[in-house]
């Protein structure tokens, strides 16, 4: 630890007059100076994920700065008693840092001190990507947030934590994993319409499992669209679409016939996933020459499972339409119905399908809506958080006040990578 001691005077000096008499003289003892203790110390080198803590010792912390060597700030936290200073995230691997701090004590005095070090760069590192959404999409109220590893990640909570989510509209979500390579984000209600969102993954120096640590960093800005929500019946044979709560349109439509799971419509909670003016559709399970066996092109579909779900067009059906389920587990509309709802669709959109006893499985496609709140939570290691505001402040005027910390340059932006399963039955 770094210690540095000398005082600088804050006020005028003044003069120290003998007292006339000996016999009314008293000595009174000076107020102990202050200190500021730095850790890492000068010249060390430490692990990424070692925190910079600077704390004060019979005093308070007047300013803390941590910079890198191109001069990029590091986010820190300072206790609300001006105590002490603890950084937010990880640092850089294989980084050169600068620490400055001064506290003001109780002797009206400013001590000062300073610290240099250096991060060790990790031989062995995990990339990491965000498969979903892209950058600067606009996407449904129940969009979700992935983020993969090509390792696995055995210290998901240090991972949660470096993983921070802004919006320009407060709520509250967790982080939860289904396997050690991947996790994801979720709202516990949905996203207020029109919101802003960013994420920042501070990953670099985290360490992921035991000698393993993130590569790079994530940032990825998109943005909450209007609330578009769907609600598809295999009993009434019907879809009723809402736009800001108002109902937009009611469209006939067919759903799988049954018979075998197969051609059932799951139930539950989907989320649309992607939409394309035209798909070829295939039977899963069969193949050319054998019974069953189908190839043909469908138009204005969206996905909303990996199992092959899609609402689209379908001419063959409009006579079922509104009246009996005829298709091999997608929800068939006319060419109009299924034009127009292509149209106004993002990817997140919630579409609720009921009346089938085939329920969606959480990871059948975006099918994380499908768990409530209490369970959602149990795989999250740090729990639920409310977002910050898009420039890094606590929405909450009580949480805001009691920071004090200074932002950080953002780090790059990755590609968009997004995973696509095959398209199945019509």
């Amino acid at each position: 630890m770094q210690v540095n001691r000398a005082a600088r005077r804050v006020g005028a000096a003044g003069l120290l007059l003998a007292p006339l008499l000996a016999s009314c003289s008293s000595e009174k003892s000076a107020p102990p100076e202050a200190a500021v203790v730095i850790s890492p110390a000068n010249a060390g080198t430490v692990q990424p994920d070692t925190p910079v803590t600077v704390t004060a010792s019979r005093g308070s912390l007047q300013a803390v700065t941590v910079r890198d060597a191109q001069g990029n700030v590091v986010v820190g936290d300072l206790a609300a008693d001006r105590s002490s200073w603890r950084s937010r995230y990880p640092l850089q691997p294989g980084g050169q840092y600068a620490v400055t701090a001064a506290v003001f004590g109780a002797d009206s005095q400013v001590q000062t001190a300073e610290s240099a070090f250096r991060t060790d760069k990790p031989q062995t590192t995990a990339a990491t990507k965000i498969l979903f959404p892209d950058a600067k999409e606009t996407v449904g109220v129940g969009m979700p947030i992935k983020i993969d590893f090509d390792r696995e990640v055995t210290n998901k909570e240090a991972v949660e934590r470096a993983l921070e989510v802004r919006s320009s509209k407060p709520v509250e979500g967790a982080w939860r994993w289904f396997d050690d390579k991947s996790v994801i984000f979720r709202t516990k209600e949905n996203w207020p319409a029109h919101t802003q969102v960013r994420l920042i993954g501070h990953l670099a120096g985290v360490q992921l499992a035991k000698g393993v640590y993130g590569e790079q960093n994530l940032d990825r800005a998109f943005r909450i669209g209007e609330r578009i929500e769907s609600v598809g019946n295999a009993r009434t044979h019907k879809v009723e679409v809402r736009i800001a709560g108002k109902k937009a349109r009611t469209m006939p439509a067919s759903m799988g016939k049954g018979g075998v799971r197969k051609y059932i419509t799951t139930n539950g909670n989907h989320l649309t996933m992607e939409k394309e003016y035209m798909t070829v559709m295939t039977s899963p399970d069969a193949g050319p020459g054998d019974a069953g066996y189908y190839r043909m092109n469908v138009y204005w579909t969206v996905r909303i499972s990996n199992s092959g779900e899609y609402l689209h067009s379908a001419p063959w059906s409009v006579g079922s339409q509104g009246a009996a389920n005829v298709s091999h587990g997608c929800i068939n509309l006319s060419p109009e119905n299924a034009k127009w709802f292509h149209k106004i669709s993002h990817r997140g959109d919630p579409v609720k399908i009921v009346g089938t006893d085939r329920e969606l499985e959480p990871e059948n496609g975006w099918g994380y809506w499908q768990l409530n709140w209490k369970d959602w939570l149990k795989n999250s290691r740090a729990k639920a958080v409310t977002t910050a505001g898009l420039d890094g402040t606590a929405h909450a005027a009580a949480q805001a006040e009691a920071a004090a910390s200074v932002q950080g340059g953002a780090p790059a932006t990755p590609a968009a990578e997004t995973s696509k399963a095959p398209a199945s039955a019509p």
